[in-house]
């Protein structure tokens, strides 16, 4: 039956793509600017917010010229955020404040936040064995995905939209995605690859990177150096403006009135795609394609020639890009890749990955000129923050399987601040205009 209806729908493709088919000159004659980019690549403004900043280009003498990339949290540069916390001072709890919130936490209420962080890092009675261990599936972004859905059922005042209801289920749902992914995941490989199942209960004591590093792991165990470079990735990928797929999209169902458990599954359903959330994955792909065939990490003339046949679409999956270089908004820098590096680094060391990591500096440090010189790019092309965090779950020893979930973890608090800012600011909901160019037909007889 299932290969009858495979058939079915692949004959039916050829129909719909007949009949769904727009001329792509339609869209210039009538200025409709695809994805909601113009024709510079900039985005459409679609609206405001207070909550983070990107900057790429800056106007000097009345011309737009590209500039070191910057990301704002709140008013803070995101490297000063990181850099102004201790050397022991786990971050995720704060500066989830600071996005939530909108204010820099002292002492006490940073504390006070962390305290309840923990206090709601717990699911529902059996929901482990009732929930998350029925039907496992090795996508975590779908498990979660039904989990965050499932939770919805247990909450009273699950269709409340108010402000301070909607902000109590972010903040559970903030403490609970790391439950949410390390248990989907060892469901995973207990009932489909026949492996050793353990949850570890979580810690309220301990900070989000360490709870994670402990619910992972069989003896529970992780150094400072772990947890440092980890608690700083999360940061990174808290925020990042309100225009990227997810984080509109949570803007979009906000604003239908929807609830707070919908509105999530929604972001997750975004983020999962390959085009967001899972570019570090081909990164890794990518990466263990060039170890096989570059012999020498160290030399570059090996490594340079390896990345051309890439960009020429000679190697690797034959599509011509060097994943984990560019982005759709930053040219010359992402800050967020800077900041991660120097943690890469001292990990790297930790875990005796030095020769790994020569390797990632090479071809950060070639791919740049060699795609400007076969693809004649010349607005500057820059490692984003993908090409390093696939290389520390790497070194973490966090399966591949869980790479777009760490970036959920991570991108929940983003998120939870849009979705309190759209219902705190904006009642209207968004509903974008797309042009008819449907032909009229008055012929209602069959073709024959």
């Amino acid at each position: 039956m299932e290969n009858r209806i495979d058939d079915y729908t692949k004959r039916q493709e050829e129909i719909c793509r007949k009949n769904d088919n727009i001329a792509p000159r339609l869209y210039e004659e009538y200025g409709v600017n695809c994805g909601l980019r113009d024709e510079n690549g900039n985005g459409v403004l679609t609206g405001l917010t207070n909550i983070s900043r990107i900057v790429s280009s800056k106007v000097v003498d009345g011309k737009k010229i590209p500039c070191d990339g910057e990301l704002w949290y709140r008013g803070y540069r995101v490297e000063e955020l990181i850099r102004n916390l201790g050397e022991d001072e786990p971050g995720f709890e704060k500066i989830a404040y600071l996005l939530l919130m909108g204010e820099m936490p002292d002492e006490e209420q940073t504390k006070e936040f962390s305290a309840y962080i923990g206090q709601c890092r717990t699911l529902p009675t059996n929901f482990t064995r009732d929930v998350i261990m029925k039907a496992p599936t090795g996508d975590i972004m779908n498990s979660m995905t039904k989990s965050i859905l499932t939770l919805a059922s247990y909450d009273k005042n699950a269709k409340d939209t108010g402000v301070s209801n909607s902000l109590r289920q972010c903040i559970q749902l903030i403490s609970e995605f790391p439950l949410l992914a390390v248990y989907g995941y060892n469901a995973y490989v207990h009932y489909e690859k026949g492996q050793s199942m353990f949850i570890h209960h979580p810690n309220p004591q301990l900070s989000t990177a360490e709870n994670l590093l402990m619910m992972m792991r069989p003896d529970q165990k992780y150094t400072k150096t772990e947890t440092k470079v980890l608690d700083t990735a999360l940061i990174l990928h808290m925020e990042h403006g309100g225009g990227n797929n997810s984080t509109f999209t949570t803007r979009v169902v906000t604003s239908s009135g929807s609830d707070t458990y919908s509105t999530m599954a929604a972001a997750m359903s975004s983020l999962k795609g390959p085009k967001h959330g899972g570019a570090n994955i081909k990164v890794m792909e990518m990466m263990e394609d060039i170890k096989k065939h570059v012999g020498d990490y160290g030399d570059k003339d090996e490594v340079r020639a390896y990345l051309g046949k890439i960009v020429d679409k000679e190697a690797f999956d034959r599509k011509g890009l060097i994943y984990g270089m560019g982005h759709a908004v930053y040219s010359l820098s992402d800050p967020r890749e800077i900041v991660l590096k120097k943690y890469v680094e001292k990990l790297a060391a930790e875990k005796g990955r030095e020769e790994d990591f020569l390797l990632y500096r090479n071809i950060e440090e070639l791919a740049p000129a060699i795609i400007g010189e076969k693809r004649h790019i010349f607005k500057g092309v820059s490692p984003n923050v993908d090409f390093y965090s696939g290389f520390v779950y790497d070194m973490l020893g966090i399966p591949q399987e869980l790479y777009t979930a760490m970036f959920a973890v991570a991108r929940i608090v983003g998120w939870s601040a849009h979705r309190i800012e759209e219902l705190i600011c904006t009642d209207r909901i968004i509903r974008p205009a797309y042009m008819s160019v449907m032909e009229e037909k008055s012929d209602l007889r069959l073709p024959e």
